[in-house]
């Protein structure tokens, strides 16, 4: 699909979507505990459908009714075919684990773009646990063994993905007997790894963790049942603060503000960049403004990368973004695809390994391929907003997590034709 943008005044008001991780940490949860939950105002998008279909796969009852999912969880099968996990990481992490438990063998693989990203930490942390699992190489696919597992000290990184800390914690309750997990490297993405306790918690989960969230032991624990409410996405919700910064009024609600999601720290860095920003009970509006330069490390909220390289590109003077590398394994290498789209677009950036630098002008209209990554797609909207006679190519990809992107951003303004699948 192709999205034409053309310049355009934004002013409206949005509800940020619910949060994908949210959903699908609340969706794994669910499916560990015996009997029925409730998932309340979940995502619906290709990433969380792709949850909910290796689920179903290994046994879990999920039944999808408007902003109400139930699920039954806690009596698993062996699958009859392969887990496809379609572009979904967290699928492909989260039930690499679980298949621990699932009796039998589970072969798990992934869609073009995610078989390309790492998983042997989380292999070879399994295999210290005793569980029978195996992968090609450093990536997908894999299988697993699983039924039940011994448990033990089990060390892992903590700079290539917060998933694999995430997945092993997952598991790590039904251990039988107990689970300690030591980080050889500095924790990255602290937040990720924060909202999964809580949701451990909800479903009756406690999890003891060092202060710096490098050592975690887990006892043997049932998961219970619960009513799991889903808030709204910062990650999401931050193209619209942006949009709002750089083109007119925005008002985003069904916003958390004292949620634990990193990608809050939007917030921080539109005021440091000078961005008119109010806060309300759960919202938050932006209004246009003069914006200046920053220098902003993400290395806690990765994802942030591609918006604040918009604002960066749209602010006076040099803006510096640092704690990237990671973001070079995310859907796309996305420091490379946001150097080169911005370059398309006539502003000035040098990439490092570790860093872009930025030299804010005024952006010009260009042709952009998204990559297949939605967050490359959503951020260079916004420029294109600004911009005019700008062409993002393989538009469908937001539907990886807001499907309805393109639709909300043309209700608020937004000049946009799209065509094509």
């Amino acid at each position: 699909m192709i999205a034409r943008i053309d310049k355009s005044e934004i002013k409206g008001r949005v509800s940020a979507p619910p949060s994908k991780s949210y959903t699908i940490r609340g969706l794994m949860c669910a499916a560990l505990a015996r009997g029925e939950s409730e998932i309340i105002h979940p995502l619906s998008s290709d990433d969380t459908e792709a949850a909910i279909n290796v689920l179903r796969q290994v046994g879990v009852r999920i039944l999808e009714k408007g902003d109400l999912w139930r699920v039954g969880g806690g009596d698993f099968h062996a699958p009859d075919a392969e887990l496809f996990c379609g572009e979904s990481a967290a699928t492909l992490r989260f039930m690499t684990a679980i298949c621990a438990v699932i009796p039998g063998e589970c072969r798990l693989v992934a869609g073009p773009s995610l078989a390309r990203r790492p998983i042997k930490p989380l292999v070879e942390a399994l295999q210290r646990l005793g569980v029978d699992c195996s992968s090609q190489g450093d990536a997908p696919p894999l299988t697993v063994r699983g039924g039940k597992f011994r448990g033990g000290v089990a060390e892992l990184p903590g700079d290539i993905s917060s998933q694999f800390v995430s997945a092993l914690l997952f598991l790590a309750p039904l251990a039988e007997e107990g689970v300690k997990i030591r980080l050889t490297t500095l924790l990255e993405s602290k937040p990720y790894v924060l909202m999964t306790l809580e949701c451990l918690k909800k479903f009756g989960i406690d999890i003891k963790c060092s202060q710096a969230l490098d050592e975690f032991e887990v006892d043997r624990q049932a998961y219970k049942p619960a009513r799991y409410e889903v808030e709204g996405d910062w990650s999401s919700a931050s193209y619209f603060l942006a949009l709002g910064a750089v083109g007119g009024e925005v008002e985003i609600e069904s916003l958390n503000l004292v949620s634990l999601q990193g990608d809050k720290m939007m917030l921080n860095f539109l005021r440091d960049m000078g961005a008119e920003v109010e806060i309300g009970h759960n919202s938050v509006v932006v209004r246009k403004s003069k914006l200046k330069a920053i220098h902003a490390d993400l290395s806690q909220c990765i994802d942030l990368l591609p918006t604040m390289s918009v604002l960066a590109a749209a602010a006076d003077g040099t803006s510096e973004l640092v704690g990237i590398e990671r973001a070079r394994l995310k859907e796309s290498n996305r420091v490379a695809a946001m150097r080169e789209g911005l370059e398309r677009m006539g502003v000035r950036v040098r990439e490092e390994k570790d860093k872009l630098i930025i030299t804010g002008s005024e952006p010009k209209g260009a042709v952009i391929d998204s990559k297949d990554d939605h967050r490359i797609a959503m951020a260079f909207s916004i420029l294109g907003l600004l911009a005019g006679s700008t062409v993002v190519n393989g538009a469908e990809c937001v539907n990886k997590t807001f499907p309805q992107f393109w639709d909300i951003l043309k209700s608020i303004g937004g000049k946009i034709e799209t065509s094509g699948r």
